[in-house]
């Protein structure tokens, strides 16, 4: 290493030398990274939850090896220090590779490795880019392959990526709740391939949303899980070669300290070094909740219609005017914003499935556009809910009249009286009310039925929204 000009060092790796920025903590193989892989906008330190993994990786590689007798001292504190900096969200703009790249994640691993190193020395009093005192590959990586170093980082990004998924999920979940409750005593009719069919509350169909919602936290709770297992001490194939017995031990007894995760050594490290599949059960347990979340917002959309000639059974909150020539138009663009995130992560499913099916031998060389679609998808649902229940679900207003006016108009309020007038004169009831345009409700009574009291008692709303017995006959058989 020689600096030629104030601005730039150089610095040589297998291929050859180039030019630095002088006071870039990266080094030599980020910079090859920069420039053969400009393929997205995603960069890691779009990530910053990915960037911690790296360094909490690292930290944990320099723990182990200060152990074994492989840093010294002054090494292991410096190369510590940086990592936690890292952690404190410092040096994350010398992150800028891409999140897209070939070599199964080497550019992300080296760029850790030359961040970290570089800012050892700077720590240590040295020059940048003077790695006889602390190198990225023979300090910062010692005992190290991308082959572990990576997937760990992905894991522990994902893992903690997942606990703040939860922070913005729930919110959600306890949006729609309220809903529920708020609108318990609005009775309105629930539908079946779009036809009427019987009454429900408003309070059920909300209540409905976040249950299904709900379900869905011990699926997302159970795929993060399997992230704690990760293959440190594998290196290049799972052999552990160019590791020290004990490494990997050591190793995860420090990731446990750092995280205060249950962190766990993968049984087999030649099995899980080539194996992907948490990232395909994780990407599964988002593409869940997108399937539920694109009905609900479906439902959003479709019930709250109108407002003259649709359900209008809800008002969304105005978000922005809805059209550039239809004065007066008002349209669902949040639950539409919804929507299309809910497609991008079952897109990004199918990359993550794809591509793990792609491992070739001992290695997924496939992995960082796994990483990317996880980290994406995930990121993305969490800036959709909180909008989804600041911008839409917390301000939902129901039409108590328009849903009142459905119930008195349908035929679906018939099926009711089945159990009381029976199959085939409800049928004829219906029929009638079809033909002529009266109300369930008025036929009953025009045809002396009922009494007004036995049919304002079958049609309350409490004896329509769950299983009852009536101790009523009709009056004529």
């Amino acid at each position: 290493m020689e600096n030629c000009l104030s601005d730039v060092r150089i610095e040589s790796d297998l291929i050859g030398s180039l030019e630095v920025p002088s006071e870039a903590l990266y080094g030599v193989q980020t910079l090859r990274g920069i420039e053969n892989f400009p393929i997205s906008n995603f960069h890691l330190n779009d990530y910053p939850l990915f960037v911690n993994g790296l360094a909490m990786t690292k930290l944990a590689a320099a723990e182990a090896n200060h152990q074994l007798g492989l840093l010294t001292e002054e090494q292991y504190k410096a190369i510590s220090q940086a990592c936690r900096e890292i952690l404190e969200g410092k040096h994350h703009e010398y992150f800028p590779v891409d999140m897209i790249q070939g070599g199964a994640g080497t550019t992300t691993n080296m760029n850790a490795n030359e961040v970290i190193a570089n800012r050892a020395l700077q720590i240590m009093g040295y020059p940048l880019g003077k790695y006889k005192h602390c190198s990225p590959n023979d300090h910062v990586n010692c005992s190290q392959s991308t082959n572990d170093a990576y997937p760990t980082a992905i894991h522990l990004g994902l893992y903690a990526t997942h606990l703040e998924f939860m922070k913005h999920f729930l919110p959600l979940i306890e949006s729609f709740e309220a809903k529920a409750k708020e609108f318990a005593g609005i009775l309105k009719m629930g539908r079946t391939q779009l036809e009427d069919a019987v009454p429900m509350t408003l309070g059920q169909t909300f209540g409905a949303f976040a249950s299904i919602l709900r379900d869905e936290i011990r699926n997302l709770n159970f795929a993060a899980e399997e992230f704690l297992t990760v293959n440190m001490g594998a290196t290049a194939i799972g052999t552990g070669i160019c590791s020290e017995p004990g490494y990997s031990e050591k190793c995860i007894e420090a990731l446990r300290e750092i995280t205060g995760w249950d962190m766990k050594l993968a049984e087999n490290l030649v099995a899980a070094t080539s194996d992907t599949s948490c990232m395909v059960g994780y990407s599964s347990a988002l593409r869940r909740v997108a399937t539920k979340m694109n009905k609900i917002c479906n439902d959003l959309r479709l019930l709250s219609s109108g407002p003259r000639c649709g359900f209008h059974e809800f008002d969304l909150p105005a978000r922005q005017p809805g059209s550039s020539i239809m004065p007066g138009k008002v349209n669902p663009v949040i639950p539409e914003v919804m929507n299309q995130i809910c497609y991008k992560v079952i897109g990004n499913d199918l990359c993550v499935a794809m591509s793990s099916e792609a491992a070739q031998m001992e290695l997924n060389a496939m992995e960082p556009v796994m990483a990317q679609c996880c980290f994406e998808s995930a990121s993305i649902m969490m800036n959709g809910f909180d909008t989804l229940r600041v911008n839409c679900v917390d301000g939902i207003i129901a039409n108590e009249e328009q849903c009142d006016k459905y119930i008195h108009s349908s035929f679906g309020v018939v099926t009711a009286l089945n159990p009381v007038i029976g199959y085939k004169y409800s049928t004829r009831i219906a029929k009638e009310a079809m033909a002529t345009g009266k109300s369930i409700y008025d036929l009953v009574l025009e045809h002396d039925i009922l009494s007004k009291e036995d049919l304002d008692t079958i049609l309350s709303p409490e004896n329509m929204i769950r299983p009852v017995k009536l101790d009523i006959k009709p009056k004529k058989e």
